[in-house]
C-alpha cells in the first residue's frame, strides 16, 4: 500500500454538464488512461492505482522515473499510451497481463508514459496541504524531467479543448479549484466535463442470442446508497467483439443467483434467456438520457475499466448531487 505520508485515495471528480468559470478555477485535459500515484516514500519506487493495485509491474518502462523522484516524494498523474498521436485505452488494458514475458514484450512495442498533474509530497514536505495554485507552481519547479499536464485558467481555452480533444483520444476537461488543498477521495474540489454523456456501470448479467455461444446484450447496474444494486439498462454486443467480450463475462456467470431483470427484449419477438453475473466487471457506456430508473435507449459500450471498483459505480454517475444554485421545477415556472 502507499507510503504512510501519501494522501490516499486520489482526489475524484464530479461529473457536470457545464464548464465552471471564474478566477478560482484551473483547467486541465482529462487523460484517457489509468490514474497513478507515483511515489517513493519508503526507499523504493512504486506506482499505485486508485484501488491500491501496484502497477509498476505492468509498466516496467516507467522505472527510470525513479531517478527523477527523490525519497519521500509523490506525484499524482495518469499512465497513458499514445499510438499515432492518439491515446489508446485498449492498449492500456492489454498491458495488464499476468505473464512477465508478455509484459516485457508490450513495454517495448507499446510503451506507456506518465503524465504528472499534481505534486503531493517532495522530500518529505506535505505539499498536498497547500492550495492547488501553490501546488501547481511547485510541480513546475520541482518535477524536472517529468511530462507535465498542460493547465490554463482561461475558460475560453478550456472550451476549445472540449471541441478538439476527442480527436486526440482525450476524454474531456477537468476543472480544479485553485484555492483548495488536495482532498483524498473527495469530489469537492474537482469537476469533470465531457462532450457527451457517459457512465461507468457494473455488468450484472447477460442475455443470450443463442446459448451458449452468442451473447446478445450485457445487462448493466448501478449501486444505491444502501448498497443495493439496481438494473439500469443494456448494451448490445457487437459481433466483431463477441469473442473478446465473452472471454471476460462468461467466467463471471453466477450459477447460484436467481436474479432477473425487468426489461422487454428488443431483439426479437421471443424472450431471450437471461443469465446473472457476479458484479465484478465495470463497463463504461455512452447514453443519451435516463428516464425513470433506466437508460431511455440501449447504450453504446465504450470500454471495460479494470482500474475502477464496481462499488464505485453508483447513481452519482448519472445523477450528480444537485447544486443549491441549480434551478428547480418551481423556479423554472416562475412559482
Amino acid at each position: 500500500m502507499p507510503g504512510p505520508n501519501i494522501p490516499f485515495p486520489p482526489m475524484e471528480a464530479e461529473l457536470v454538464s457545464e464548464l465552471p468559470e471564474g478566477e478560482r478555477w484551473q483547467y486541465e485535459p482529462k487523460w484517457d488512461g489509468f490514474r497513478g500515484i507515483l511515489e517513493n516514500d519508503g526507499g523504493e519506487l512504486a506506482l499505485w492505482s486508485r484501488k491500491e493495485r501496484p502497477l509498476l509491474r505492468y509498466f516496467p518502462e516507467l522505472r527510470p522515473l525513479g531517478e527523477l523522484l527523490p525519497q519521500h516524494s509523490a506525484l499524482d498523474g495518469e499512465i497513458v499510451i499514445s499510438r499515432d498521436g492518439v491515446l489508446d485505452f485498449d492498449s492500456m488494458q492489454m498491458r495488464l497481463h499476468p505473464a512477465e514475458s508478455r509484459v516485457q514484450k508490450l513495454s517495448k512495442e507499446i510503451p506507456a508514459e506518465f503524465i504528472a498533474f499534481d505534486v503531493l509530497l517532495w522530500r518529505g514536505k506535505p505539499i498536498h496541504e497547500q492550495p492547488l495554485k501553490k501546488r501547481r507552481a511547485e510541480l513546475e519547479r520541482l518535477a524536472k524531467g517529468f511530462r507535465l499536464s498542460p493547465a490554463t485558467q482561461d475558460a475560453n481555452a478550456a472550451r476549445e479543448w472540449l471541441d478538439t480533444f476527442e480527436a486526440a483520444g482525450l476524454d474531456g476537461v477537468i476543472a480544479k479549484r485553485l484555492d483548495h488543498p488536495y482532498r483524498p477521495g473527495s469530489r469537492e474540489a474537482v469537476m469533470k466535463v465531457k462532450p457527451y454523456k457517459t457512465a461507468d456501470t457494473v455488468v450484472v448479467g447477460l442475455r443470450w442470442k443463442s446459448k451458449p455461444d452468442k451473447i446478445a446484450t450485457l445487462l448493466l447496474g448501478l449501486y444505491r446508497e444502501d448498497g443495493g444494486l439496481d438494473y439500469v439498462g443494456s448494451a448490445a454486443v457487437a459481433a466483431s467483439k463477441h469473442a473478446q467480450i465473452a472471454e471476460l463475462v462468461v467466467p463471471l456467470i453466477d450459477q447460484k443467483s436467481d436474479r432477473r431483470f425487468s426489461e422487454p427484449n428488443r431483439w426479437g419477438t421471443g424472450e431471450l434467456e437471461e443469465q446473472p453475473l457476479k458484479p465484478k466487471l465495470v463497463a463504461e457506456v455512452r447514453y443519451d438520457k435516463v428516464q425513470g430508473n433506466r437508460f431511455r435507449h440501449g447504450t453504446r459500450l465504450i470500454r471495460f475499466r479494470d482500474d475502477k471498483a464496481p462499488k464505485d459505480c453508483t447513481w452519482r454517475e448519472v445523477r450528480p448531487p444537485r447544486n443549491p444554485n441549480d434551478p428547480t421545477f418551481e423556479s423554472l415556472l416562475g412559482a
